[in-house]
């Protein structure tokens, strides 16, 4: 066993078994054990006491857009990784569109991973893409290490990455369930969209009426069918319409592996607050209204949600006008998602185990990344976020580390100040001040 080199030690450490006093010793960038509190500092081990500040593992966030490389004027891995660091998330998984090129064959992952190389401050790993000709190509980028397939039910917004129709959606879950891959599905249904009135213009409820709850529902369905008759492993992406929850529930009881996420801004933000022409709330699905609200809190306490992520999704800020029709679709959120849930959770009396579990356990174990990351346990990665819960901050968009600033956020009111995170037991980022990227390019286990 080697020397131990660090011990962090609070009153408050977030572990599977509770929340205790700890101190979490950690050799060569991994856990080593989780001692009582007052535990003896091993001879030639650095102590850092962060005192009553809460210790928890860094969160895992499987859904970025990280637009690098080919829009790196959106973001980039440079500075989305700093604003996941500034946010307590130490690992993200990207997204394989809005990137050009987009993530969809060997050769452009290898592209991807040479740009993130160098540039990233948190651990990277990368989902592949399902297009409607690429099934050929999805075994080589399974076996490159992807950690699943990324496909759209409805026009994605890019005319590089389109979506897949029933066949096609048919054809590429045959095949990635033939390799016991994952599948992951922006599920929304095109002709239930289309049918939906289309105002355009600066009203938000004219928005909301043109992404109907039922446009989930219909593609939800269609997906639980095809995993079912497939025998596949299938994922949906930020959902936020709560109709669909009880079709989700029945399809597990039944044994069909399929796992949901919901993202902060359907937690945190209601459609009864957007001011009309505000599109930096608008993102597809939609924010719905309060009362849709407390359904997915509920799933979220009863399971059938299973995690939170960001989808953060951002663009330049020409680009969010205030037409909500033809504005681009995206909220960013990486550098205060778990602020932000946090802040909600505890006005609905979820702890902050609860929300570890929610946005490091179980995104960690969607990805199969669940032996090293997302707990303070054993042989796990010493990737930690100190967080001061009951400290507040006002959301200044000029605070932010995203690219560009426009945030949904601006102006709130937030419980919880990341104080310090920490990637395999080095410190990465401190009151906003950061060391050199120290990243590494994930792949998925095999």
């Amino acid at each position: 066993m080697p020397d131990v080199q660090l011990v962090l030690r609070s009153t408050r450490v977030i572990t599977p078994e509770g929340t205790r006093p700890a101190s979490v010793t950690v050799a060569d960038g991994r856990i080593v054990d989780v001692l009582p509190h007052d535990a003896e500092v091993p001879p030639g081990a650095r102590l850092e006491d962060v005192g009553d500040d809460v210790l928890l593992p860094g969160l895992v966030d499987t859904h970025v857009h990280v637009n690098d490389p080919g829009r790196t004027e959106w973001e980039g891995f440079w500075t989305a990784t700093r604003a996941a660091a500034a946010g307590g998330i130490t690992t993200l998984v990207d997204m394989p569109l809005n990137s050009l090129p987009p993530t969809t064959t060997v050769d452009h992952l290898r592209t991807k991973r040479e740009v993130a190389a160098a540039r990233a401050h948190v651990d990277v790993g990368f989902w592949g893409g399902a297009l409607p000709d690429n099934v050929e190509d999805l075994r080589p980028l399974h076996d490159a290490g992807v950690f699943g397939f990324k496909a759209f039910l409805s026009p994605s917004g890019v005319d590089e990455f389109p979506a897949l129709d029933r066949e096609q959606l048919d054809r590429s879950m045959m095949e990635i369930a033939r390799f016991g891959g994952l599948l992951i599905v922006h599920a929304e249904d095109p002709h239930h969209l289309a049918s939906a009135p289309q105002q355009g213009g600066p009203k938000y409820a004219d928005f909301l009426a043109s992404r109907p709850r039922g446009a989930e529902v219909t593609a939800i369905t269609t997906l639980i069918e095809q995993a079912r008759r497939h025998g596949a492993r299938v994922h949906v992406l930020h959902l936020s319409s709560s109709d669909a929850l009880p079709l989700i529930a029945g399809a597990r009881r039944e044994g069909v592996a399929i796992t949901v996420e919901t993202c902060p801004h359907y937690l945190t933000l209601t459609a009864e607050e957007v001011p009309d022409g505000a599109s930096e709330f608008k993102c597809c699905p939609p924010i719905r209204e309060a009362a849709n609200q407390d359904v997915l809190w509920q799933a979220l306490a009863d399971g059938t949600i299973d995690c939170v992520v960001t989808d953060h999704s951002p663009s330049t800020a020409d680009l969010k006008t205030d037409d909500f029709a033809t504005a681009w679709g995206g909220i960013s959120g990486l550098q205060l998602s778990l602020s932000a849930v946090w802040t909600e959770a505890r006005k609905r009396g979820h702890d902050l185990q609860d929300v570890v579990r929610w946005m490091s356990t179980a995104t960690a174990r969607l990805v199969g990344l669940d032996a090293r990351k997302g707990a303070i346990a054993a042989g796990r990665d010493a990737d930690f976020a100190v967080l001061a819960p009951d400290e507040t901050f006002t959301v200044t968009p000029a605070a932010l580390q995203h690219r560009n600033r426009v945030t949904a956020y601006a102006g709130r009111t937030l419980y919880g100040v990341v104080r310090s995170t920490w990637l395999r037991g080095e410190r990465v980022v401190t009151d906003g001040e950061f060391t050199e990227p120290k990243g590494q390019l994930l792949t998925r286990p095999s």
